[in-house]
């Protein structure tokens, strides 16, 4: 598992043996049933997550209806907006596949920063990138039609298809399991 996340910490900066220790020995590693609710709406928390193996969504309930806004699956990583803003989370995070997370809070992040001030640089920069990628992937997901969506997903996330409950796909394209079939069902007579 540490292997897995010192390869993705590898990108941004040089780990030297003490660095690696240091995070060994925060017992950071968690493996998670598929099923478990990671964090409820109204639930405060400090946790943090990157998933090393499996899925994770979040999701809000409306009106007693799951709306799936994402997946996170290996080598992403999920701060929760009720950590920065330190209130109560409006949505809920749960496991959708058995998972291994590497799980932090921000008094382990201080404390590895401090020992280690090239972490601070590598979560800014990784910080950076998670910001540019959601906002692209925002504005795309605003700007296009439930077909055009679900396109773009088979292009960019074809894996998500095998892993991923159906009714879970179409709440994430923002349309009816019913209307997911028959989009499929249309691109394929197209093809």
């Amino acid at each position: 598992m540490q292997d897995i996340l010192f390869d993705f910490i590898s990108k941004y900066i040089a780990l030297t043996e003490e660095e690696k220790n240091a995070i060994v020995s925060l017992d950071i590693f968690r493996s998670v049933k598929k099923g478990t609710t990671l964090l409820k709406k109204g639930q405060r928390s400090k946790d943090s997550y990157f998933v090393l193996k499996g899925c994770i969504r979040t999701f809000y309930l409306i009106d007693g209806e799951e709306k799936t806004t994402a997946f996170y699956t290996e080598m992403d990583a999920l701060t929760p907006h009720c950590v920065i803003n330190k209130a109560p989370s409006e949505y809920f995070i749960s496991c959708v596949e058995d998972c291994i997370l590497s799980v932090s809070n921000s008094d382990m992040e201080a404390e590895v920063n401090g020992k280690f001030p090239k972490f601070e640089i590598m979560c800014r920069k990784l910080s950076e990138e998670l910001l540019a990628k959601k906002q692209i992937d925002f504005d795309e997901f605003r700007t296009s039609s439930p077909e055009q969506r679900y396109l773009n997903l088979l292009q960019n996330r074809p894996d998500l298809f095998q892993r991923i409950p159906q009714h879970q796909i179409a709440s994430y394209l923002g349309i009816k399991p019913q209307s997911l079939s028959r989009l499929r069902a249309r691109i394929t007579n197209k093809g």
